[in-house]
């Protein structure tokens, strides 16, 4: 078989043959696509060479830098020893490991993981389990569940169902079962004098009155803890969880977190519902919790949900499954990452990591043509202000294609530029992707 030797003769054979996700396919008449030859650290290069400061950590799954020895040797070990085994009937060392670690890092107060390969997986698997767990306990009425305005879990029938972002799921409308939306506890919708605790007790006071109305048929409400990610890195106080955790108990509805994208210290803490110091009933993990090596996903639940399905009756159980569920490979991975977490004392290296960043960055947030600069322990965003309507609407293309450009890759939301570097950077690297990135802006914004 012939091996193109460039970029531009990969990007061609791609663009032939490859159905790109979350992409409009003509767009790449004008905007670059960029053919990957290998990763190092925060960096990827393309077949000339070319570098590019990975600064989304590849869709926010890339946690330790590209090819990190550690991980890849921890996987060249597995290998050797098993690829891997059905998870029906069957069982092993890194998936036993793996759910014993999770359940430490809970406090034992999430004991039991289910695996999947996927976010949206994840998200239909709370979903089900917590359909289920109602009908097992006798209220089979609790059918209803409750989403964020703006919210996104996945793009899967079910998890499209409590996704509200509409150019992902009004073309699917017809095949979706609507859920209840309730007001965002957004930050930036603070009105005049109000702090981001009062946006979040307003919000709550939404979330009050519907369960007074309909607390008897809602299984549960799921949410993305402290930030929302995919409608434009939409932060939020903690109050607003801990407010959410006591309505939840008092009526009797799950509480489904949604740590996809916010999980695995990213947001400041392991998990970011220890921000609240709450638990949610059903916890979902995937994207960094590998590395960013291979497709895992997990919910992790309590011992009561998990009791609620024990039985001699098979109906009784829950009867879900993936090929891949538990993959020993991508367990390893996982358990090669949760090291580095403990050995490098990640977490606290991330706050210096943090402050270095937002110092960096604080030009920007100072930027006339800049609102709501903000920042959750290793995410960063903000608001570019563009008057013209039809600019607006292609921002973030111009911006990706002149961060290309200058060695950097980001990928705004709309109007919204967002940061979630790799935890690995340098203080060159942090200077480096503050410098671009405002470089970046400059250019668009002037031309």
């Amino acid at each position: 078989m012939h091996k193109p030797q460039s970029s531009s003769d990969w990007i061609a054979r791609s663009l032939r043959s490859v159905w790109h996700p979350c992409t409009q396919m003509q767009h790449h008449e004008e905007v670059p696509l960029i053919a990957v030859s290998h990763g190092k650290g925060p960096w990827l290069y393309d077949h000339e060479g070319r570098r590019y400061l990975d600064g989304i950590s590849s869709w926010w799954v890339n946690l330790f830098g590209h090819a990190n020895p550690r991980i890849n040797a921890a996987l060249k070990d597995q290998l050797d020893r098993l690829e891997h085994a059905m998870l029906a009937g069957f069982t092993h060392e890194p998936v036993i490991a793996l759910s014993e670690k999770l359940a430490a890092l809970t406090g034992y107060n999430l004991g039991h993981a289910f695996y999947a390969s996927d976010g949206a997986s994840a998200v239909e698997i709370a979903m089900k389990m917590s359909f289920h767990f109602w009908r097992n306990g006798g209220y089979s009425a609790k059918q209803e569940f409750v989403c964020l305005q703006g919210s996104y879990h996945g793009e899967t029938i079910g998890a499209l169902s409590v996704t509200d972002v509409p150019l992902f799921k009004d073309a699917y409308g017809p095949l979706l079962r609507a859920a209840h939306v309730v007001p965002a506890p957004d930050a930036r919708n603070a009105q005049e004098g109000e702090s981001a605790q009062d946006v979040a007790r307003r919000a709550i006071g939404d979330v009050r009155s519907l369960f007074e109305q309909r607390g008897d048929r809602i299984a549960a409400i799921i949410v993305e803890p402290l930030v929302q990610c995919a409608t434009g890195m939409a932060m939020y106080d903690p109050l607003y969880l801990e407010l959410l955790r006591e309505l939840c108990d008092q009526h009797h509805v799950h509480l489904i977190a949604d740590e996809i994208a916010v999980g695995c210290g990213r947001t400041g803490t392991f998990f970011a519902c220890e921000q609240a110091a709450i638990w949610p009933d059903f916890l979902c993990l995937s994207k960094g919790i590998s590395g960013g090596y291979l497709p895992l996903s997990l919910v992790l639940s309590s011992d009561a949900v998990y009791q609620a399905f024990y039985s001699e009756d098979i109906t009784r159980g829950f009867l879900h499954s993936h090929s891949y569920t538990g993959n020993p490979l991508a367990c390893r991975a996982a358990l090669a990452t949760l090291d580095i977490f403990e050995q490098d004392d990640v977490l606290n290296r991330n706050r210096e990591l943090a402050t270095k960043l937002t110092i960096a960055l604080a030009p920007l947030a100072e930027h006339e043509r800049v609102r709501h600069f903000r920042q959750r322990g290793m995410i960063f965003a903000f608001d570019a202000v563009e008057p013209d309507a039809a600019r607006a609407s292609s921002f973030a293309r111009r911006f990706f294609t002149a961060a290309v450009e200058h060695e950097l890759l980001l990928r705004p939301i709309g109007r919204t530029v967002y940061l979630m570097p790799p935890y690995v950077l340098d203080e060159e690297e942090v200077a480096g992707l503050a410098a671009r990135t405002q470089k970046v802006f400059d250019t668009v914004i002037a031309h």
